[in-house]
């Protein structure tokens, strides 16, 4: 379905037809997709909502700009539309999805009954006088640079992500239809969907907002679910939001509960059935 915002409509996937309803949020360089693994363990009475965010999916047409300002006010948008359920949604978020569940329930605790955390929501140290495009293209250089290419045909760009060492013998058709749902035409043969400007923008906000983050971390207004992988986006040590970074938080922001999901890294938490088991436990059990 697709849900009015700022400049045109933001495309919305749904797995189930429950009343209790949980909105979810992917990554950087994602989908909404990238929920289909946990869409389909849903149990009965749930919804599972996963908009393509601004400028990737279906959601790529959307005018600038973008950032997570922006985000936030798409987010809020659909929350909204789906305010007049039984029960308010469950907020969550993967990777940048996390930060961007983290500030909009911050901003607006009022629509949303809880936030669930998936491998994000931390803000990592920015070193002090760094240029952030310099940060920005050392860490998500690669991914940008992807975002570029244009691929002989679908099965190249199938190829490229089988090939990817997170992904290595952990592929399956969810992964398949993530990947598949992220190709379009392009001259010369195909490209992923995803709009770079969108994700240098998006980069950028994440490598500056670690004070933003971090206060909203601290008034997080009821206990909240961090779901971590041990492993990062390359399949291998460290992950994403390394143990020392959340025995940091847990001190400062008292109502983070963190959760290691063993053998997973930064995609198998989401694409795996280890890790789609333990974020639908954690999307649908509150904590106490």
């Amino acid at each position: 379905m697709d849900i009015a915002v700022e400049g045109g409509t933001l495309r919305v996937l749904t797995w189930g037809s429950g009343e209790r309803v949980v909105v979810a949020l992917h990554g950087i360089t994602g989908s909404g997709m990238s929920w289909q693994c946990a869409g389909n363990r849903m149990p009965d009475g749930w919804t599972l909502v996963a908009p393509d965010l601004r400028g990737r999916g279906c959601s790529a047409d959307l005018p600038p700009p973008f950032g997570i300002n922006q985000h936030i006010d798409d987010i809020t948008a659909v929350l909204d539309h789906y305010g007049e359920a039984e029960a308010r949604p469950v907020l969550a978020g993967h990777s940048m999805g996390a930060f961007i569940a983290l500030l909009t329930r911050d901003a607006h605790p009022e629509l949303a009954s809880r936030t669930v955390l998936i491998d994000g929501g931390l803000p990592l140290p920015f070193p002090a006088g760094a240029d952030p495009d310099q940060v920005l293209d050392a860490t998500l250089g690669p991914a940008i640079e992807r975002l570029g290419r244009v691929y002989p045909d679908e099965a190249a760009y199938l190829d490229f992500w089988r090939a990817h060492p997170a992904l290595a013998g952990h592929w399956t058709a969810d992964v398949e239809d993530y990947v598949r749902y992220d190709i379009q035409p392009a001259e010369g043969g195909v490209r992923s969907r995803a709009r770079p400007d969108a994700v240098r923008a998006d980069g950028r906000d994440l490598l500056l907002g670690a004070e933003r983050f971090g206060d909203a971390l601290e008034r997080l207004p009821d206990p909240t679910a961090l779901l971590t992988a041990p492993m990062g986006m390359f399949g291998a040590p460290p992950g994403l939001q390394p143990p020392e970074l959340v025995a940091a938080w847990s001190d400062r922001a008292p109502r983070l509960r963190p959760s290691l999901v063993a053998d997973t890294n930064h995609y198998t938490i989401m694409f795996g059935p280890r890790g789609a088991e333990a974020v639908v436990s954690a999307l649908t059990s509150p904590l106490l």
